[in-house]
């Protein structure tokens, strides 16, 4: 049998637009609040002139204020944007593009965030928001025993991270967690690296934090060096032996610049036809790996023996890099993704 909200789509379909415009505009609102009006023109995409006919009409129902510091929601507003949660995730088909992907990666979970990243920026925020929620659900029943064998939690860097950082608190964890790189960062900006993330989010949580400076990518001389250096390989078991890994997946000619990669590699990664990339491993379309950086910390293999894996990456751009290292992807991840990423995976 037909829902309502299939029996609006066929009959009066204006009606769900308008619906999910006003829906964009409450929960902009609600998660910026106080947020001026050309603000959330510019987060939202649309003319000042459209938003101010919008306002208008939300603050005559009484679902937002208007002060001199900026638009709030109000009591009734909150309650009717939580109401509207459900109701739209169905309208958007969220909970059955989840089942969709689920399936085609043969991994544990797929989480949905509605709205694309790469046309609302905003909506990184939200696949931390979302990442932090999956992180506190696997706490503790699905984590270590809290006492004396601590919870390790291992983190790459990237902006997605520093995203998912930023929305963690003290009750999304619990008992005694240690927050580690998941591998060398120095190169990448200060603020994208994961010994940087790592200190955030033990802060965040009220945890502690180790940290592990050594480069992104090194020489295959320079990583055996390393690798006889006791503090550095003291590190890399503790990494290993993490029951939760937290990363996310980069597209591979973006990420290749960002570590200054070399004219040969670089095309090299051309040639192959590179789409995605993680954990300094590279894939093209097909999920084969067509190049990898010699990094020091957690390998691509050692993700089969995490108990937990949470990957986070939005945004339609990032499709082909989501689809290529999800078929490499151990069975236990947990893939953290937006609605404009979902519907390329979808439609490819």
């Amino acid at each position: 049998m037909y829902s309502l909200i299939n029996i609006q789509k066929k009959l009066i379909p204006d009606l769900l637009q308008v619906m999910e415009k006003r829906y964009l505009i409450l929960r902009y609102i609600n998660r910026m609040q106080p947020v001026g009006r050309r603000s959330l023109a510019q987060s939202l995409g649309l003319t000042e002139r459209v938003l101010r006919s919008e306002v208008e009409f939300l603050k005559d129902q009484n679902l937002l204020s208007v002060t001199s510091v900026g638009m709030e929601l109000t009591s009734i507003g909150k309650d009717l944007l939580e109401k509207l949660e459900s109701v739209m995730r169905e309208a958007a088909g969220i909970d059955v593009m989840e089942a969709k992907l689920q399936s085609m990666f043969h991994i544990r979970k797929v989480v949905v965030v509605p709205g694309d990243s790469d046309e609302s920026p905003w909506i990184k925020s939200e696949l931390g928001r979302a990442c932090a929620s999956g992180i506190k659900v696997l706490f503790p029943s699905n984590m270590k025993e809290s006492g004396s064998e601590k919870n390790i939690i291992a983190v790459t860097g990237g902006t997605t991270m520093a995203a998912v950082a930023d929305k963690l608190t003290p009750d999304i964890v619990s008992g005694d967690v240690l927050f580690v790189p998941a591998r060398g960062g120095i190169g990448e900006d200060v603020q994208n690296q994961a010994n940087t993330i790592c200190s955030i989010m033990a802060t965040n949580t009220k945890q502690k934090h180790r940290v592990f400076y050594v480069p992104d990518q090194v020489s295959e001389e320079i990583y055996a060096s390393f690798m006889k250096e006791p503090m550095i390989k003291e590190v890399v078991e503790i990494i290993r032996s993490a029951s939760m890994v937290l990363h996310g997946i980069g597209d591979a000619i973006t990420m290749a610049e960002r570590r200054k990669t070399n004219a040969d590699d670089m095309e090299k990664l051309k040639e192959e036809k590179a789409v995605g990339e993680a954990f300094g491993y590279y894939f093209n379309e097909s999920g084969e790996v067509v190049h990898k950086v010699l990094t020091v910390g957690l390998q691509l293999s050692d993700l089969d023996q995490m108990p937990n894996v949470i990957a986070v990456a939005g945004g339609a751009s990032k499709a082909k890099a989501i689809r290529a290292y999800m078929q490499k992807a151990p069975s236990s991840t947990i893939l953290v993704t937006d609605e404009g990423a979902a519907k390329s995976l979808l439609m490819d």
